[in-house]
């Protein structure tokens, strides 16, 4: 952070508003009433005033009014892409946001957690974002490693969000994955004490935003031998009683298949039973037989796992979309209608399907906004200005009908080449089986489960 940036409370007494009930915020509605349709100029002036007001409140000792002052200022972020007011501002404000997690109650945390991330969504990759990343995740980190969980969810998807945008290389996102993940599983030995139990709305925050951070990992990180432990502990996730936990776990399963975690490459010759990339090979190919089995049983279960019944449909949904995936290679599909001008946003893998539940989780009711008029978001999703604006209809059709038929034969490709290795998979277990008497009734129960469904199909 510059020096210029790191502004004294005292030298702005005269700006700062009265410590009376009468002049403190009292409520975002009243903040944003403020952003009244008046004409361009005035509504730019008008804005500004209210916005700069809002970060004034920020200065003061009084917590309800530090509260009030991020509620207005969070609605003002969801609801306009306020890139242009805060170029100048970006560092105060992120060392504001950054003083309120400090010195804040639990409510004051939760709102400054979502006020850092949306600042950074706001103004997209470069040094600004670093230097976010940089400045907040040391109190990110201190939070998740505290006991008040309550703050927990906002400060994951905060941490996550930070890292997505202002991480230079996957050294700086692997700092942030491995926080993360220590709330997913919270290791036990003699240097840490007694095992910290997270509750399910916390692991269930810590599984979405870890994988939200895993789909930027690039293609020279995944060695299998470093996702064991990883895909063991998800797999034991699946059988939670909460359901939110067993969807997230599902999800970031789906991931390691599409991103290739759990297969490993044999040369010709790594046969020996005393190979260490056999064994690794065996280990993977097992796994990858048990999460399909526990996979296939949450898409069919009946209602009998956890109380809450109401989310029964979308685990179904959901973990027959990944079987679809693992056993045919039909990859998810999704389409939100942004604009006239913007057309489709289109999804059709696992890993855009994740950022686009991710983002649109986090910015709620803002999402359609930032996907208008949000840069980084055209940037993560590829898409921008409708190519077929200024085309006739007949040329709108046949550039449309292309772009289709390109999709069509990659989406085939794909479907191609995990039929083969999911057939691959049920050969190389039963080898197993054979030689080595392993996972037998993990092995046993997925040939019958998978008979059955092709029979009903």
């Amino acid at each position: 952070m510059g020096k210029g940036s790191k502004k004294n409370k005292g030298s702005r007494a005269g700006d700062q508003l009265d410590s009376s009930d009468t002049d403190s915020i009292s409520s975002s509605s009243t903040v944003m009433s403020d952003f009244a349709p008046v004409s361009a100029t005035e509504q730019v002036t008008s804005n500004d005033f209210v916005l700069d007001k809002l970060i004034d409140a920020l200065y003061e000792k009084r917590g309800s009014t530090r509260e009030n002052a991020l509620v207005g200022l969070v609605d003002a972020f969801e609801s306009f892409v306020l890139l242009p007011f805060i170029e100048n501002k970006c560092a105060t404000l992120s060392q504001l946001f950054i003083n309120s997690i400090k010195k804040g109650s639990a409510k004051e945390t939760i709102l400054a957690s979502r006020a850092i991330g949306l600042l950074s969504l706001t103004i997209g990759g470069g040094s600004s974002s670093h230097e976010i990343m940089e400045e907040s995740l040391p109190e990110l980190c201190r939070i998740l490693a505290g006991s008040d969980q309550s703050k927990m969810p906002a400060v994951l998807d905060c941490l996550a969000l930070v890292t997505f945008v202002g991480a230079n290389d996957l050294d700086e996102t692997e700092v942030a994955l491995k926080a993360i993940w220590e709330v997913i599983h919270p290791k036990s030995g003699s240097n840490v004490g007694t095992v910290k139990k997270y509750r399910p709305p916390v692991v269930a925050a810590a599984i979405t935003a870890w994988s939200f951070l895993l789909t930027t990992i690039s293609t020279w990180r995944r060695n299998p031998e470093n996702w064991k432990e990883h895909i063991m502990h998800l797999s034991t996730l699946l059988e939670a009683d909460d359901r939110a936990v067993r969807m997230a776990a599902g999800e970031a399963i789906a991931l390691f298949f599409e991103l290739k975690l759990l297969d490993v490459r044999l040369a010709e010759e790594s046969t020996a039973e005393k190979d260490p990339k056999y064994q690794l090979f065996i280990y993977m190919q097992g796994m990858k037989a048990k999460v399909t089995a526990q996979i296939d049983t949450l898409a069919g279960e009946a209602g009998g796992k956890g109380a809450d019944k109401k989310n029964l449909n979308d685990q179904r949904e959901l973990f027959q979309k990944i079987w679809d995936y693992i056993k045919d290679g039909w990859s998810p599909e999704e389409t939100v209608k942004i604009s006239s001008k913007l057309g489709i946003l289109r999804v059709s893998s696992w890993m855009e399907l994740i950022q686009l539940n991710f983002l649109r989780r986090f910015l709620g009711r803002g999402f359609l906004k930032h996907a208008q008029g949000n840069s980084l978001l055209h940037e993560i999703f590829n898409f921008g200005v409708d190519k077929t604006e200024n085309l006739s209809n007949i040329a709108k059709k046949i550039y449309r009908s292309e772009e289709e038929k390109e999709r069509a034969l990659r989406l085939n490709k794909d479907r191609k080449i995990a039929q083969v290795d999911f057939h691959f998979i049920i050969i190389i277990i039963l080898d197993i089986l054979v030689l080595e008497g392993k996972f037998s009734n993990i092995i046993l129960y997925f040939c019958v489960s998978h008979r059955q469904r092709n029979k009903v199909s």
